[in-house]
């Protein structure tokens, strides 16, 4: 039977009011019921399993802060800038503004991605947190899933911090709209929170690392680091009490490896000297990384280079993060970590399209005649690879070196040069440096720069030890003799852009958050 449209539409309200008629006739009960196979709210946050999981998900913003940070935290310093490549104009063009202080509030892409990021496992964190009591976990299990959330609330607030300063301070799981849009907190609130938070971690007990490797989830070791971070970045520095949480991690279980190179091996992940690192595996998912394809040129025959072949002209495009002349001429002779962590690809440059025809270590490298060169960061670079533009290297946060060196840093601050003597040569004798007989803020800071490189420290250390602008300034007048393409008003270097602006689509949907000055 062909039907009319009449008829079509009879039929339709016909079997709409069947089915209306079907279930008002039903137990009202019936409607409540969620499918049997689906997980609600309601049915998850009961056991420890379900924690577990809810846990595991509120690592995930980590890798928020480990991507974007390549481009808003070493970009954005005098270690690394960019090849410039004419096809990048638009689609990158939010990521060049970053190393040249051009970013406002309209600026998409990394911003808003590490900002919505960091927000979401806070989110999660906070769920995590409303919804422990009512669980029907033991007392010791509560405590423990406590102490790992309490941890991850305060490093993602000591993340947006350092990067938006006064941000939002949510604590509790939002229910309503209302909850969703409030001011901003001051930052003297925001690193209260963040001490609060991590301090009662520590107090209800945080795993010491015994083993290696460890489980990549949050440890004393990593709680300590952070609070030590904390006290010595806040408006208020409080020295003393970052020095004591820094010497406890020296009586734990880490220990310097004996080649630098070996902490960064995907072979040798979450290894004695890692304290905390972002977790990734090659595979589908979502769960790789993909930090070596950013960081090596852009090259016409990528399976040179990786061992297999993929397009990093666009998408996970190549070019960089790339270590500037400057740095690798900061170098001490000798120093092992310039090898490890800069590598050179050789080979021809026809217009933009570049063949690579080697690879090649950094220390003592003189150009082969008629060949063209880039550096790029090699400290995640480990081919072959099996998966284009997919990686399984992880990322790290926090290391047993840096500890030492924040631990020099503590000690410089409080007129204790002699006793910070000894952490910072345990970390040169590694890199096959001889000692020093004196310390200074200049000299550790020196340290902190070679040892950290490329790691993502590099821009938040210039804040913290007040540097940002100096160093800064001339950084901007290197590049600007190097390359004559940037814009007069690149590298627009004022006290104000020590912070980030707040995305636009942010300032939209919640009017009471205010934009940071000067990005007005």
């Amino acid at each position: 039977m062909i039907l009319t449209h009449n008829n079509m539409k009879s039929k339709i309200l016909y079997i709409l009011l069947s089915g209306l008629i079907w279930l008002s006739s039903c137990d009202k009960d019936f409607l409540n019921l969620s499918p049997e196979t689906s997980i609600t709210s309601a049915s998850f946050y009961k056991t420890v399993t379900h924690f577990d999981q809810a846990l595991n998900a509120s690592y995930v913003a980590m890798r928020a802060i480990a991507l974007n940070g390549i481009f808003m935290d070493e970009m954005r310093s005098d270690n690394t800038f960019f090849t410039i490549y004419t096809g990048d104009r638009g689609p990158y063009l939010t990521t060049e503004v970053l190393a040249e202080f051009l970013d406002d509030a309209t600026t998409a892409t990394w911003l808003p991605n590490r900002y919505n990021g960091v927000y979401s496992g806070i989110s999660r964190v906070n769920t995590i947190l409303a919804r422990i009591d009512g669980s029907q976990m033991t007392d010791s299990e509560k405590k423990s899933v406590r102490a790992e959330a309490l941890f991850l609330r305060a490093f993602y607030y000591f993340d947006l911090v350092q990067h938006w300063g006064p941000v939002p301070l949510m604590l509790n799981e939002v229910t309503t709209e209302a909850e969703a849009f409030i001011p901003n907190s001051t930052v003297d609130e925001i690193y209260a929170q963040i001490i609060k938070d991590v301090t009662e971690a520590i107090q209800i007990g945080l795993p010491v690392a015994s083993t290696f490797p460890q489980s990549g989830r949050a440890t004393m070791g990593a709680a300590k680091m952070l609070l030590a971070y904390a006290y010595m970045t806040k408006p208020s520095r409080e020295y003393a009490k970052a020095e004591s949480a820094l010497i406890d991690i020296t009586k734990m279980n880490y220990a310097l490896l004996s080649n630098y190179a070996d902490v960064f091996s995907p072979s040798n992940k979450n290894n004695k000297e890692s304290i905390l690192e972002v977790q990734y595996q090659v595979g589908e998912g979502g769960q790789n990384s993909d930090f070596a394809w950013r960081m090596i040129p852009k090259c016409s025959n990528t399976e040179f280079l990786m061992g297999v072949s993929a397009n990093n002209y666009a998408y996970t495009s190549g070019g960089w993060n790339v270590p500037t002349q400057e740095m690798i001429d900061s170098y001490e002779t000798g120093d092992k970590r310039l090898d490890a962590s800069v590598g050179i690809a050789e080979g021809t440059l026809d217009g933009e399209q570049f063949t690579a025809t080697a690879v090649k270590n950094a220390s003592g490298y003189k150009p082969t005649a008629g060949k063209d060169f880039f550096y790029f960061v090699r400290k995640y670079y480990h081919p072959p690879y099996s998966q284009g533009l997919n990686t399984g290297d992880n990322f790290p946060i926090y290391r047993y070196s840096g500890a030492l060196l924040l631990l020099a840093e503590c000690l410089v601050e409080q007129n204790k040069a002699t006793e910070a003597l000894t952490y910072v040569n345990q970390v040169r004798a590694r890199a096959g440096l001889s000692p020093l007989t004196a310390v200074t803020k200049e000299s550790v800071a020196n340290e902190m720069r070679h040892e950290l490189a490329y790691e993502n420290h590099r821009w938040t250390d210039l804040i913290r030890t007040g540097k940002a602008i100096e160093k800064m300034k001339e950084h901007a007048t290197r590049m600007k003799a190097l390359y004559p393409w940037l814009l007069p008003t690149a590298f627009n270097i004022q006290e104000y852009r020590l912070l980030y602006p707040f995305y636009f689509r942010e300032l939209n949907v919640n009017k009471n958050l205010k934009q940071n000055p000067g990005y007005n």
